[in-house]
């Protein structure tokens, strides 16, 4: 208990800021242990990670308060002299607070959304204030959460006043002892000591919570303050990859020609083969937004979501084992025009000048007019940029149409599927064109014109057991077949339909409940994330084909560009997946927030975690043969090897792939 009348009004202040604010940091950490702990964990596993998380808390506590007990040793800055400085502190106590609970509050919707800390890439929305503004006032209760938040900073500078009130009755009378400067020496020490981490010899850092070895004892003993503020070193490339150590490895597996070459390259020159179309077809690249395979009727969801496209996979060559290499749009977009994984820790490549100029094989479409369409702003991510490395490319964008926008994303993407068949039904030349949708994406919101869209209603039980969040998403999700379906109708009545390959995938799946549908990997290991559809369409040129082999997002373009008879260039990690003499069919896979890379085949998902100890090899298939303890062993280090393989060379491909 602390005796007045020896220690100074300040200090005694500090004392009850410092327990409040603990109180504040520990609710936090007990509420994720609510909503997020895995059934897997006992609450008395996690006391190591609550220990960590109190230093971490002490750490950043530390740093809040370390002011006003540097600054307080003046008198006239000191909280207790004059109701100036009261108001001084007070004020800043309040914006403390509200960052804190900003915070926090951020960091939940990202631990709930893709089950990590809030991180430096939370910084892209900054990047783009327009869209993504937009997108949370038309999305969530903005009015409400403000009331609630300013409601919460109100009620804690209430209490930090009633604390200040009470350290000031209790001092009413006691002076002398009120600027003992060893009571102000003595608290720097204590806040230092907690900066510096408390009893740890070594300086307490981000990567001590991941000597837990696990993801969620990790992510908990981690506050969001420490996440960000450390992750920020991460936005930029990391130049010194090990690319050279697995060069071998990917000659196997690119089936390149292996060299002593000190320079290694990864080009190689690809004639065109004995299939090739002759007619030189149209190409319709179209990047669906969020187009989750587990969520779609091609999957065998029984909420038969996507009956149209379903139709369409039966006439095409549908490739139902595709995973893109990670989560989010930026990242599929980039992968696909560049067929290198965006593994770039915490800024997307598009938005870093060093990796987002890139050379892309849509260049090696001699004669091919370019096109790239998008319903709202192209400069939203950079898409703009990224776009910029195809030579002479024609960019529709919001201001381009004759439709009005609908939200945030600009035209509804029925608007902007018809609006592109009306510009390329022109053409007289060969195109490639890129469509790129968005309204499968928060707000959900789905046009009032389009009235023949027939909205089923589903009850939550459902929506819930076959992966939907609410019914809202699940009209969006349909509301992508409809826009599909009023696209190939103009287009089967337009000149161009009959030499046109029609491609369609997704920018990246949704993380979900797909135990209904799907082996355990794909819900506990999160493969939901990235698993899209890919069909390639073109009745009157592709025999129709499903495809059950793993591929990957980064393998479309050498698809496509080996179905031309011209020859290409391919620089990247992407193949050729009609090629007869590919080998081994994998895809790789990172999860950047937590640090997991990893590569699916067509029976296996590995994966390894990058700052822990971890390693995990599960199967993707029923009923898979049990292994052998040697065979377990044995294939676990050869995707061990191909993962590092793919990972290394994709970061050095972010640097060196140069579009000249």
């Amino acid at each position: 208990m602390l005796i007045s009348w020896r220690v100074p009004k300040t200090i005694q202040w500090i004392v009850k800021l410092f327990l409040i604010f603990l109180c504040i940091f520990t609710a936090f950490r007990i509420a994720t242990v609510i909503c997020f702990k895995p059934a897997s964990i006992s609450i008395a596993q996690l006391l190591p990670s609550f220990w960590l998380g109190l230093k971490y808390d002490l750490r950043w506590i530390s740093v809040i308060l370390l002011p006003i007990a540097v600054l307080s040793v003046f008198p006239r800055l000191s909280p207790f002299t004059s109701e100036r400085g009261k108001k001084l502190w007070t004020v800043y106590l309040g914006i403390t607070t509200l960052l804190v609970l900003f915070f926090y509050g951020a960091d939940f919707a990202q631990f709930a959304y893709i089950n990590a800390r809030l991180n430096a890439d939370a910084l892209i929305f900054a990047e783009d204030p327009r869209e993504s503004l937009q997108m949370v006032w038309q999305t969530y209760p903005v009015i409400w959460i403000l009331f609630g938040l300013a409601g919460a900073v109100i009620m804690m500078t209430w209490m930090f006043r009633k604390t200040h009130v009470d350290v000031t009755e209790k001092n009413m009378n006691i002076h002398k002892f009120t600027y003992r400067r060893r009571w102000h020496a003595a608290a720097w020490l204590l806040l230092g000591w907690f900066m510096y981490g408390f009893f740890t010899l070594q300086p307490l850092d981000f990567f001590r919570a991941f000597s837990l070895n696990d993801e969620f004892k990790s992510n908990l003993a981690l506050n969001p303050l420490q996440n960000f503020f450390t992750t920020l070193r991460f936005r930029n490339p990391d130049h010194n990859s090990k690319a050279n150590e697995y060069y071998n490895d990917m000659c196997s597996f690119l089936q390149l020609e292996e060299n002593s070459n000190t320079q290694k390259k990864y080009g190689r020159l690809m004639h065109p083969g004995s299939k090739a179309f002759e007619s030189q077809p149209n190409v319709v690249l179209v990047i669906c937004e969020s187009f989750s395979m587990y969520k779609s009727s091609m999957s065998g969801n029984p909420l038969n979501s996507t009956p149209y496209f379903n139709q369409l996979c039966n006439e095409g060559i549908f490739f139902e084992r595709c995973f893109t290499p990670t989560f989010g749009t930026a990242r599929g977009v980039f992968a696909t025009i560049t067929g290198i994984p965006d593994v770039q820790l915490s800024k997307f490549s598009t938005r870093n000048q060093e990796s987002v100029n890139q050379r892309t094989i849509i260049n090696d479409f001699d004669g091919y007019e370019k096109y790239y369409f998008i319903g709202g702003r192209s400069q939203f991510n950079n898409f703009k940029g990224l776009i910029a490395n195809i030579n002479n490319v024609h960019v529709y964008e919001e201001g381009s149409y004759k439709s009005p926008a609908f939200n945030v994303w600009g035209i509804s993407d029925k608007n902007l599927f018809l609006e592109a068949n009306a510009v390329l039904a022109k053409q007289q030349k060969p195109f490639f064109a890129i469509i790129q949708t968005a309204d499968n994406h928060r707000p959900f919101d789905i046009p009032q014109e389009d009235k023949d869209f027939a909205r089923d209603l589903i009850t939550n039980e459902d929506l819930a057991k076959y992966g939907f969040e609410s019914l809202k998403e699940y009209h969006a999700f349909a509301y992508t077949d409809y826009c599909i379906k009023k696209f190939m109708e103009a287009a089967k009545a337009s000149p161009y339909f009959n030499n046109t390959i029609f491609v369609f995938t997704g920018d990246h799946g949704v993380e979900g409940n797909a135990t209904a549908i799907y082996p355990k990997a794909w819900t506990e290991q999160r493969l939901s994330e990235e698993h899209v559809p890919l069909l390639f369409y073109a009745p009157a040129l592709l025999p129709a084909q499903k495809r059950t082999e793993a591929v990957s997002q980064i393998d479309i373009l050498p698809t496509i560009a080996g179905m031309m008879q011209q020859a290409y260039l391919n620089t990247t990690l992407g193949r050729d997946l009609l090629d007869s003499t590919k080998k081994e069919n994998a895809a790789f896979i990172i999860y950047h927030a937590p640090g997991w890379i990893g590569v699916v085949n067509d029976d296996y998902f590995f994966r390894k975690n990058i700052r822990i100890k971890k390693e995990e090899l599960v199967p993707v298939r029923n009923n898979l043969p049990v292994l052998s303890q040697h065979q377990y062993d044995s294939v676990k280090a050869h995707l061990s090897q191909l993962t590092s393989a793919m990972y290394e060379t994709a970061r050095w491909m972010l640097i060196n792939n140069k579009n000249k």
